[in-house]
This record gives structure tokens, sequence and C-alpha cells, in this order.
């Protein structure tokens, strides 16, 4: 089945749903919801109205519910839960994977988040993940993991698989912890099935762990699972006691919202979560500050050019071109800040390689300078019939894509190296630069052949 077919049965679904709704035929809008596919369900919730969502939701099976919950955004959950008792709420929470109960109750008002979680048969699950921040490792985790014995028998474990009969989300390792709780080894469910039954498991597992603590932040936690190529992480505290895990799939969020935000970033936008149909307000908010600081830098760019008006004056063509020095040197420097800051978030550069980064930069941004504007400067003075024209325009032009390599390197590692994303206002500092640089380069350069611009 093609995409397009999917999403014409969807939006197939969700007519049907609407219309059982709108003529009461609730327990028929319930099943079409259920048989659908839980991200599918959430598209489908979306596009209802409030009134609607709050008729569906308690008809659902708690874990049809909490499946749901799991695939809809923060903020609509959040909306929908108030329509939800706290003893509704705390059996639909029970099915939830800890990680994701525990993000809900963490949004939840301090009060009714403590009714919920009396009321909760799993609560010893997700307190322990209360307490870390959204932002890092342990907010991420989950209490759901299989632990066995080094002394254990491969048939001791099999026989506490089938006891235990793990979650089919449950990633397929078996972590091995001495009596202490301290992480010792990890066995894969392959390994354990090949195994001789009577093999000890401190005879097959695996020493060399990979592991982050707690407060690791998110982003350096999805770096090792994508770097090791892990289906879970095991979280540890200080004395490396294992704590709990990261599986892949909260991990594969993180990636797409740490994305999400330096895309947002490079393009002057603050806030993450915004959408296109995100509230008019909301939009605002996290575009109009960069607006005005990009209104301040292009402010002073134009106080630059003013320094030259009589030049400009007596040599007018000098207007139309100077923005094209500007406007290359402008993507040029923006090249190099994707560049710097995707190498920068995926680890393959740090403050310790800058000028190794610099040197580099710096000789692709002179090779690209020269290679433009030696085909602009031939074509402007050949159009206009002065090469000397040409001549200001190749040099300015080579001169700007090496202040763009520098200014492009060096803003993100030095945002990087006091701690700040190194996507904040880097496009929008560099863009500033060289614009500024631009004008003033190629107006200087004007002003020195002036006698042969006529």
């Amino acid at each position: 089945m093609t995409d397009k077919t999917d999403q014409d049965s969807l939006e197939q679904s969700i007519e049907t749903i609407k219309l059982a709704l709108v003529e009461g035929r609730i327990q028929t809008a319930t099943a079409l919801l259920s048989d659908l596919h839980p991200a599918d369900q959430a598209e489908v919730f979306d596009e209802l109205s409030e009134e609607q969502k709050a008729i569906l939701l308690p008809t659902l099976d708690l874990p049809s519910a909490a499946d749901l919950l799991e695939e809809l955004e923060d903020e609509d959950v959040l909306t929908i839960l108030e329509g939800l008792s706290a003893e509704r709420l705390a059996d639909v929470l029970d099915e939830m994977e800890p990680d994701a109960a525990a993000d809900v109750l963490g949004d939840l008002p301090s009060q009714q988040a403590s009714e919920v979680l009396a009321q909760m048969e799993d609560a010893a699950e997700v307190l322990p993940l209360l307490g870390y921040p959204d932002e890092t490792a342990g907010g991420l985790m989950t209490t759901w993991y299989i632990a066995v014995r080094p002394q254990n028998t491969v048939s001791q474990a099999v026989d506490f698989l089938r006891t235990v009969s793990p979650d089919t989300r449950v990633p397929y390792y078996i972590y091995v912890l001495d009596r202490n709780k301290k992480l010792v080894g990890v066995v894969g469910f392959r390994d354990l099935v090949i195994a001789d039954s009577n093999t000890r498991i401190e005879e097959i597992y695996k020493s060399e762990i990979i592991f982050v603590t707690a407060d690791t932040d998110q982003e350096e936690a999805a770096r090792v699972m994508s770097r090791y190529s892990l289906s879970a992480l095991p979280v540890v505290d200080t004395q490396q006691r294992m704590v709990v895990v990261i599986t892949h799939d909260d991990i594969v969020d993180v990636l797409e919202d740490e994305a999400t935000e330096d895309i947002y970033r490079l393009a002057n936008v603050s806030d993450s979560d915004l959408e296109p149909d995100s509230p008019i307000f909301a939009q605002i908010k996290g575009r109009l500050p960069w607006m005005y600081l990009n209104t301040i830098t292009a402010l002073f760019a134009s106080w630059v050019v003013t320094h030259f008006e009589s030049l400009i004056a007596n040599v007018a063509i000098l207007a139309a071109f100077q923005s094209i020095v500007a406007g290359l040197g402008g993507n040029s420097g923006s090249q190099n800040i994707a560049l710097m800051v995707r190498a920068l978030a995926l680890g393959k550069s740090d403050t310790r390689t800058t000028l190794r980064a610099l040197f580099r930069q710096i000789t692709v941004g002179l090779l690209q300078g020269l290679a433009v504007g030696l085909v602009v400067g031939i074509g402007i003075g050949v159009w206009r019939d002065n090469f000397h024209l040409g001549l200001i325009l190749g040099l300015a032009m080579v001169g700007n894509m090496l202040i763009a390599a520098i200014v492009g390197t060096l803003v993100p590692f030095g945002l990087k190296a006091i701690g700040q994303d190194p996507a904040i206002a880097s496009t929008v500092l560099v863009t500033a630069v060289t614009d500024s640089f631009g004008f003033f380069l190629f107006l200087s350069l004007a002003t020195l052949f002036l006698p042969y611009l006529d």
C-alpha cells in the first residue's frame, strides 16, 4: 500500500469517526479508533473537537488510552486529562511506560499529581524518575529492564524470563548485576538462546559496557546510543550501580527534538515547539525578538554604507553591486555555521579542534572566493565594459568569504566554549559581520579605484 493510499485511508477514518460521533454512535467511533495504530490514533484524535475528545477518551480501554496518550504532544495530553478523574488517570498511567507516565505526572499541578500517584498501582516504578530534569538522561529513562546475577545459569535466566513475561517494548538485553546492584555485564537474548543451559551467566556476559549517568545531557545520551548502535542504554549512579535504562524509542524522540531545535535556532526561531498552526501570539513571541535583533544588525550595516554616500552618489552603479558581496558572504557564512553546528552536535568537533577546523574553513573560503570572484569579476567587467569594477567586486568577494569562513567557524565554537547552544544567534551574528564587512570592503576598494570607475 502506498503512502498516498495510507493517507487517504486515514482521512477516511477521520471522517467516519467524526460522523459516528455526530450521530451519537460512540461505540462505533471507539471501535474504529481502537483498530488504528497508536500513531494514527493520535493523528485522528488531533482532528477532533475538544468536545468529541472528551466524549471518546473515557470509552477507550486502558491499554488503548495509554498508547494514545504516549503518542500525543504534551500540551494536548494536559488538555485531554482535565476531564479525567484521578482514579481513571491513575489506571491509564499504570498502563503506560514508566518514563512516559513520569512525563505526564511532571506536567500536572503538584496536588493533582500527588492524588494520582496515591492511586497508582505502579507508583514505585515511576517515583524514581520524577526527580530528574527533562533534558537529562534521567528524564528519559525507564524502570522496565531485566537483570540477573552472574552466578545464575542460563536455564535459571530463561526460567526467570518466562516468569516475568517481559513487555515487547523491553529491549533484548539482560543486565548482569552483582549483589550490590553494580552493573558488571550485559547479555543479549541471542547469546542466552544459543548457550548451554548449565552455563553460568558470568561465562557468557560481556563486561565491556557502555553506560551513562542520570545527569548526562539527553543529547549526549542520544549520541552515545547512535555511536554504538544500542537499542538500550543503561543508566548508573556514581558507584556504577544500575538505576534504570534508556530505550531506543525515547532516543528517537530526542534526536527529532534536538534536530528541530537546531534548525529553528539557525533560522532564528527560539521556541522549538512552534508549528505552522501554533497560536499567533506564541509564534510572534518565538520569532519577533530575533527580528528586532536582525533589524539592529541591518541598521549597523546601513550605517557603514552611509560613510560612503558621496562615493555612491558619484558612481551610482556601486549601489547595484554591493548587495552581491554581502549576500554571497552571508551565504558562505551560513554554510560554515551549518557544518560547525552539526559537527559540534554530533561530537565530531570540539574546542580542541578549533584551529584545525578554522584553517580548513579558511582554505575553503579562499578557494570559493577565488572561484566565485573570478567568474563574477570577469562577467561584470564584460557586461559593464569596466574591468576595474569587476576587479573590485572579485576582490571584495574573496575578502568577505574569508571573513565568513573565520566568523562562521569561530562563533559556533565560541558559543560552545561558554556553555551555550552553538546554534543560538550564530546566523544573525555571522550575517551582521559579513554584511557590514562586505559593504565596507567593497566600497573601500571602490574609493581606492575611483579614478578608473568613470
